[in-house]
């Protein structure tokens, strides 16, 4: 069993837990996650807790293939102010701030996140890992090969599983010797992978347990879904969860979703068929 100290509250992932994305961004790859009025977050942030949101991702940065890069100060002025609100008004929630600046990172904890959430693995920014550190709160390691600019043209590996559990070991251990206690894995599907990389790391998923930290799984209506059915991200909800519950079976520890509603049913159905 898993907790991670947030901020001198601990979460617990005994069950699974279902991550809410909140996109301050005009242009994410899914239009019914951006949200960029305060009054739209706040709502966006109320239904999913609602319905059963444990955490909330918020970030103010397209990192889908191709996306333009924003500055880290344009990043901010998106963030901070809804964090700060979604904060006041849900004191109870865990906030997680996705960025890969450091500068945004320490901003955003100081306006109420106690998580943060960095595609990067600190390889965007060599400030990340000693920031986190310093702030003392859980952080997510996403594996990536090359930057949204560039990871999806024509990713290879010899082995995606091996090579992506090599970078983890490595990785990790740096995130440990800089002092960061509470560390997540999120394997990166769709960060500078093919489609059939995506479904070997969902296949194999069960070798990222030796790293023996929390997985998250964040494959929530990508092109791995709706091109593999010929459809959009639009119709992608019904894959998403296949996929969720697949990965549930494989020892998930997080799914980071935007229909927060049937990757709770997920979670609830695979917990009790495990019980039954």
């Amino acid at each position: 069993m898993y907790t991670l100290n947030c901020k001198g509250r601990l979460l617990s992932l005994e069950t699974p837990v279902v991550m809410g994305i909140i996109n301050i961004t005009p242009d994410s790859f899914f239009a019914g996650s951006r949200q960029m009025g305060l009054d739209g977050v706040l709502a966006q942030a109320e239904k999913m807790i609602g319905e059963g949101a444990a955490i909330l991702d918020l970030g103010g940065q397209s990192t889908r293939p191709g996306a333009e890069r924003v500055a880290a100060d344009d990043e901010m002025k998106r963030v901070v102010p809804a964090i700060e609100a979604v904060s006041r008004r849900f004191p109870d929630v865990e906030i997680s701030i996705d960025t890969f600046y450091s500068i945004v990172a320490k901003a955003a904890v100081e306006a109420g996140a106690s998580i943060v959430n960095d595609i990067s693995a600190g390889l965007l920014d060599n400030a990340m890992l000693t920031t986190v550190a310093a702030l003392q709160v859980p952080y997510i390691c996403m594996h990536m090969k090359g930057d949204p600019q560039t990871m999806q043209q024509s990713p290879q590996y010899d082995n995606v599983t091996i090579e992506v559990l090599d970078f983890f070991i490595k990785r990790i251990e740096d995130c440990r010797k800089a002092g960061i206690t509470d560390i997540i894995a999120d394997p990166g599907l769709g960060f500078g992978k093919t489609i059939a990389h995506n479904f070997q790391l969902i296949r194999e998923w069960d070798t990222f347990k030796m790293l023996d930290v929390p997985l998250l799984m964040g494959i929530s209506r990508k092109s791995t879904i709706y091109k593999t059915l010929g459809t959009t991200s639009d119709e992608a909800l019904n894959g998403s969860t296949v996929l969720h519950t697949i990965g549930l079976l494989k020892s998930a520890q997080i799914l980071r979703v935007h229909d927060v509603k049937e990757a709770c049913e997920a979670i609830i159905l695979v917990k009790a068929m495990a019980n039954a």
